[in-house]
């Protein structure tokens, strides 16, 4: 009987012990975000020039804890001119030029990690998806269709291609519920590939926005 007590005495202690150690950090559930995006598209082939795209969107985040979330980012930009000067080459028997109107979409997912410190929460995440633009098939209904014999093919290149974003930013809390974003900076990869661009797309993204939190949460740890 009195080993039990002894046990049950420490046992209790201990209890109370690790209780206390315990820390309690509320978090939010889910993350709506609304944002301005600016986007720097470098397209890879030598005949076009990079060039500067407004726009922007948002992005959804369900928080598995207060640390690691799964995030949609859906960003748009708005038709931006873009100067096509192509010198003879097997796709461009007589060469070609024009200046022709695009956009950009892109439409990505995957995990981030944010730390959530007093006012103060950093993020990271790595998200990937698809990107769709109508700059390639403008350029071909633009250039290829002027004069017979300009392109050695017939059918407008696809618009849609894989998307890759690698970056942060922080996030700063006004209140319980929304947040402010002064800026998230993103490595942007792209991969239109076809007669009028190859390979990858090297670009430069950097959203400001406002942050809504949903649902809050408890996570002891």
């Amino acid at each position: 009987m009195a080993v039990t007590a002894i046990i049950l005495l420490g046992l209790s202690a201990w209890s109370q012990t690790e209780s206390s150690s315990r820390k309690s950090v509320e978090f939010p559930r889910v993350e709506l975000a609304v944002d301005y995006s600016f986007a720097r598209y470098s397209p890879s082939a030598a005949y076009t020039q990079g060039h500067s795209l407004n726009g922007g969107g948002g992005s959804v985040q369900y928080n598995i804890n207060d640390v690691i979330g799964l995030k949609m980012d859906l960003q748009g930009y708005g038709s931006n001119e873009t100067d096509f000067t192509i010198p003879l080459n097997v796709f461009f028997p007589s060469g070609g030029s024009g200046k022709v109107q695009g956009n950009l979409f892109t439409y990505m997912f995957g995990p981030e990690i944010k730390l959530r410190a007093h006012r103060f929460h950093p993020f990271g995440h790595i998200l990937f998806g698809a990107a769709h633009s109508n700059v390639y098939g403008n350029a071909f209904n633009q250039i290829c269709q002027q004069i017979s014999g300009t392109c050695s093919f017939s059918k407008a290149p696809t618009g849609d291609a894989f998307a890759m974003a690698f970056g942060g930013g922080v996030d700063i809390s006004i209140s319980k519920t929304i947040a402010f974003r002064p800026g998230e900076v993103d490595y942007l990869l792209t991969r239109f590939n076809n007669q009028f661009t190859n390979g990858n797309q090297n670009n430069l993204r950097y959203s400001v926005g406002i942050i809504f939190s949903f649902g809050g949460a408890i996570h002891h740890y």
